[in-house]
């Protein structure tokens, strides 16, 4: 490369714009709302106590005394959003230390080599089996962004079957994401969305238990039609290169990994423990507190069938609790956002402009412009709890004015 070049090269780089963080993005935000505060009318709707839902009454909105968020209340709502959030922050983070026990004590590598080896060799059935797997693991919240660690797997069935890499990856990812994206049990975004909602924790299960169904069917039969025509001879969308990094696949392949009666034990102490607190959620009101409980539980009873010692438990537990620690408190960075507009009496004016803006629609069609402004906000915050944190706090009263159900907003 020529000198002029070399030069050329380097302006562009330095001059090439980058993606800030998720906590300056969240910051810049919070900044922006603190100085709306000086700006926009302040307003507030009154509100009405239907059982444990505080809901906004249509038609109340009123202008009130401007209040401006000060130096001081700016840089304490950090603070404050950590402490309103604190509860979900732990729950994340007793989150990550389970894991790390299950992780360490070898049962959910055990657990899924196994489905994959089992039925490899069966086409439908292996998409169906390992696509079901990966989306109880995402919507656990188990498995999310370390899916990518099991994407090498997939990739060595899909040798074996004659398929090309992107069928082997998509298998475990999107499997992983189906569940993930219609969550049915993971305390994170969804128990944090149906905090801030005010709803019972799980509640509303019935709904997105189908809506689950349907995103991994079509994630299942998708996948399959498109392994179907790499059958036929239609070719691979990656061309002739269909494996790459083969040295990584060579090693994957070479290790074997063992799926025994204590792996199995483990797995079974951890989803008849959920399925404990699943019981508890629904009929005896259980909250993420004792979710927090529950995956201690785990952690402990797991360890000690793993036979570690007490230190290894707790320094397993807390290396899980570190993993977690940005995602973690992202909830409490983006729920500062939401004690600003309430500080400045912004909130109520947000939700009121947006129900103006929907007036007229239907509850169905105000539902799809909700999940339409989620997608454009998933743009700006890629968090799934920060979204919670920022958005649900605006149409879960937005849900009431417009007769949605808030089980329909979160």
């Amino acid at each position: 490369m020529s000198t002029q070049a070399k030069t050329k090269a380097e302006k562009s780089a330095k001059f090439k714009m980058k993606m800030p963080d998720a906590y300056v993005l969240l910051f810049i935000i919070a900044l922006i709302c603190a100085a709306l505060s000086y700006f926009v009318p302040a307003g507030e709707f009154k509100r009405v106590q239907h059982g444990a839902i505080t809901q906004a009454v249509p038609g109340s909105y009123h202008h009130v005394e401007s209040s401006p968020v000060s130096i001081i209340q700016f840089f304490t709502a950090f603070e404050q959003g950590m402490i309103n959030s604190s509860s979900i922050i732990f729950l994340i983070l007793f989150t990550g230390g389970t894991i790390a026990i299950l992780e360490e004590s070898g049962a959910i590598q055990g657990l899924i080599h196994h489905v994959v080896a089992k039925f490899s060799k069966r086409q439908l059935l292996f998409m169906t089996i390992v696509g079901i797997v990966f989306s109880i693991l995402g919507t656990t919240g188990i498995v999310v962004n370390s899916v990518i660690g099991f994407i090498p797997l997939g990739i060595i069935v899909a040798r074996t079957l004659k398929w090309d890499a992107v069928v082997g990856a998509a298998v475990i990812y999107l499997g992983s994401y189906a569940g993930f994206n219609a969550t049915i049990l993971s305390p994170t975004p969804l128990g944090l969305s149906q905090k801030i909602a005010q709803l019972p924790l799980f509640s509303g299960i019935k709904l997105r238990a189908a809506i689950y169904i349907c995103f991994l069917a079509a994630t299942i039969i998708y996948i399959y039609i498109y392994s179907r025509r790499l059958h036929k001879g239609k070719g691979s969308v990656l061309g002739k290169d269909w494996f790459p990094n083969q040295a990584l696949l060579n090693k994957e392949e070479k290790s074997e990994v063992p799926f025994t009666l204590r792996h199995k034990l483990i797995i079974m102490v951890a989803g008849l423990s959920i399925l404990g607190f699943l019981a508890g959620a629904l009929w005896l009101q259980w909250s993420d507190i004792e979710m927090a409980g529950t995956f201690v539980f785990i952690s402990i009873i797991s360890g000690i069938i793993a036979k570690m010692d007490a230190n290894k438990i707790s320094k397993t537990f807390l290396d899980g609790c570190q993993r977690l620690v940005y995602g973690a408190l992202i909830v409490g960075m983006a729920r500062a956002i939401s004690v600003i507009l309430e500080n400045g009496k912004l909130l109520d004016t947000i939700v009121n402009g947006l129900a103006s803006l929907l007036h007229g629609l239907n509850p169905f069609f105000g539902a799809i412009g909700m999940f339409i402004s989620s997608i454009l906000l998933h743009f700006l915050i890629s968090s799934g709890s920060g979204e919670s944190v920022v958005f649900i706090p605006i149409l879960a009263p937005l849900a009431d004015l417009m007769h949605i159900t808030r089980q329909v907003a979160v």
